[in-house]
């Protein structure tokens, strides 16, 4: 019974084209508008999750908002890494310089910092070494650039022992950075170079007193006792907790996880309305439908047939129709994912098997509840008031 059903489902679409095509437009345009929306966000979540976690997510971010007149020295920070909880502290500061090298001169952006920062930031390096203590302790006029850096100002990736002007100063290069990503999934094209904390306050002409830091913790599952252990120390350092802010790295993430959480439902109601039209469109197109076969009904009816397979016949019509115009939606949205991903560079999508699964789930749901009243209305008719229906 099942396969004559979906036969004669089958054999009734196909007898009218058009107008079953524009009964599924409405499914796959609200199929394509939860897959590619909650793709998109899916490929920023990956992206900006990969970006976070070569960061690091045993971090904390420290920054000193009012030292009270006593400003924090430099042996100072580095000393807090003898803590127990605590693995490495590194001081940071940034700044803006034009780098010079021949006739090629370009904006850069300086950090300046101290060998610590290597293994708290994670980075990797190409070639060279990273910054050392006694650079920072000599303020060595010493310099790890990133890639593109060295491709913009050489025009070549193995810079290692050349001398680049930077504000009237000459930097030896010791380092080059691997090349890396930015958090939108493309290579960064920003000139960065990493310089001993002393030798960028120097440069600046500003002070050497320190007032943003890093500190990472021995274990990643302590960072919640580091952090208090930090608060601790700076509240008894400064006296009050406005003086002082911290930023915990894994809190960060944990954060973004819940906001791209709610984007993902948010996103997915919007399109779920989308598909709630399609199912409304579905109804009314197998109300006509009924309308327009009331007198096969009845014939039907007449030679034995039980309610139960006319509501059959006309329950998997509909849901044929909703689970077709389902799987189109899917195909066109991964077209629509392949074009975005290699046409529009500042986006990222990626398509997931959970959420073809949802779509195709909640299709079906749409099709039985939508064509539960045409079908039923159909299984219910009186088989002589339909024989005697003019169509």
């Amino acid at each position: 019974m099942i396969f004559q059903s979906i036969k004669m489902a089958v054999d009734s679409i196909l007898s009218n084209k058009m107008r079953s095509f524009l009964t599924m437009l409405g499914m796959i345009i609200g199929v394509m508008s939860l897959v590619v929306l909650v793709s998109i966000v899916n490929g920023a979540t990956s992206s900006v999750t990969d970006s976070i976690s070569q960061i690091g997510t045993n971090m904390l971010t420290v920054q000193i908002l009012d030292d009270k007149g006593e400003p924090f020295t430099l042996d100072e920070v580095m000393g807090l890494s003898e803590k127990e909880s605590v693995s490495a502290t590194a001081p940071f500061s940034q700044g803006s310089a034009t780098a010079k090298y021949g006739s090629t001169t370009e904006n850069i952006t300086l950090y300046g910092t101290t060998g610590s920062y290597y293994d708290i930031e994670g980075l990797s390096l190409a070639r060279g070494r990273f910054l050392k203590n006694t650079d920072v302790k000599n303020s060595t006029y010493v310099a790890v650039i990133n890639s593109a850096t060295a491709e913009n100002l050489f025009e070549r990736s193995n810079v290692v022992g050349e001398i680049m002007s930077i504000d009237g100063y000459h930097f030896t290069i010791i380092g080059v950075l691997e090349e890396e990503e930015s958090t939108i999934g493309n290579t960064s094209d920003r000139l960065e170079a990493y310089i001993p904390y002393t030798a960028l306050s120097k440069i600046m002409g500003s002070s050497r007193q320190i007032t943003s830091f890093y500190v990472s913790s021995a274990d990643g599952n302590s960072m919640d006792m580091v952090e208090q252990e930090m608060t601790m120390y700076l509240y008894q350092r400064l006296g009050d907790t406005d003086s002082f802010s911290i930023v915990n790295s894994s809190a960060v993430m944990e954060t973004m996880s819940s906001v791209t959480d709610t984007m993902k439902l948010m996103l997915g109601g919007i399109a779920a309305i989308s598909l709630l039209v399609g199912g409304i469109g579905i109804m009314n197109i197998m109300l006509v439908s009924v309308t327009e076969r009331t007198r096969e009904i009845g014939i039907r009816k007449a030679i034995g047939a039980r309610k139960q397979t006319i509501l059959v016949q006309f329950l998997i019509e509909a849901l044929l129709v909703s689970v077709t115009g389902c799987l189109v939606g899917i195909g066109l949205s991964a077209l629509t994912i392949f074009i975005i991903n290699n046409v529009a560079s500042s986006l990222s999508a990626s398509m997931s098997l959970d959420i073809v699964l949802i779509s195709i789930g909640f299709s079906m749901i749409i099709g039985v509840v939508f064509g539960i009243y045409p079908a039923y209305k159909a299984a219910n008719m009186r088989p002589i008031e339909a024989l005697r229906h003019d169509t």
